[in-house]
């Protein structure tokens, strides 16, 4: 058989990317220890062949039946997706399956065939914003312009903590950030700062955290994000909107980001269409 999926770490707070990230490592003994610390789990969203019959171009709903017929008796730690063709469902599963860490949920066409190497779907996300300070920028990976804008929320003792950052600027605008950035260079000192950016990781090619400069925490802008992963910081890179000249930096805390309440996900592998 030949199935469409994807391979998930449970935590305690739902869906963990980042312990997910953490088991791709090239050292077998590693992999062993984090497959026992942090077990991984596979859901299955279609079926593309079976017994040597390809179903690519079978549509949707065939193949739906072949799936659960195929995967009927599984048992954790293999699950079956869960789909609905109602609008109002969908509706509810979108708002309540985020509190086990889901972003969103995927539309497809009822008679759509597969097509490889095409999106024949449409992800819906959560869409939120959030007003951040600047707490610095990241270089380019040639360190000669900028990367990035980092962006920082308060907690309640006033803390300074690294959340993301933003880059979606063209070149022109990068420039003219640097330029309106660099009368601001200033180190955070320690009890200024809570999480920092930076740190070694498996993405970051050798770089570590002194490719970031920071400057004092002045400016704030409104972001949009998804996802605020683990209550700490952006699943993905947050899209800038504007600059809040309105609004004080110290203003700028985790309250105003939201938290949505929990929910168990293996309650979400047990719902069948």
């Amino acid at each position: 058989m030949v199935l469409d999926g994807e391979i998930i770490v449970a935590g305690p707070s739902g869906l963990d990317f980042d312990a997910l990230q953490q088991r791709i490592h090239p050292a077998e003994s590693r992999v062993r220890t984090l497959a026992e610390r942090t077990p991984s789990r596979f859901v299955a969203f279609d079926v593309i062949a079976l017994e040597g019959e390809d179903l690519r171009k079978e549509p949707l709903n065939r193949r739906r039946v072949r799936l659960e017929t195929l995967l009927a008796s599984a048992r954790p730690p293999i699950h079956l997706t869960p789909y609905t063709r109602s609008a109002a469902v969908a509706a509810e599963w979108f708002n309540q399956f985020e509190g086990a860490g889901l972003d969103g949920v995927i539309a497809k066409s009822w008679d759509s065939p597969y097509v490889p190497g095409k999106r024949l779907w449409a992800k819906i996300k959560h869409q939120r914003t959030a007003d951040c300070v600047v707490l610095g920028w990241r270089w380019d990976k040639y360190g000669k312009t900028l990367g990035s804008l980092l962006l920082g929320l308060y907690d309640d003792g006033g803390n300074l903590h690294y959340v993301g950052h933003t880059s979606s600027f063209d070149a022109a605008t990068r420039k003219e950030l640097l330029k309106k950035l660099e009368p601001l260079r200033q180190e955070p000192t320690a009890e200024e700062m809570g999480r920092r950016p930076g740190g070694l990781s498996r993405w970051s090619r050798g770089r570590d955290s002194m490719d970031w400069q920071g400057i004092r925490p002045e400016l704030v802008c409104e972001v949009a994000y998804e996802k605020l992963q683990s209550g700490e910081r952006f699943r993905h890179a947050a899209r800038f909107l504007r600059w809040r000249v309105d609004k004080k930096p110290g203003d700028c805390g985790f309250d105003q980001v939201e938290s949505p309440a929990a929910f168990d996900l293996d309650s979400i592998f047990a719902v069948r269409g």
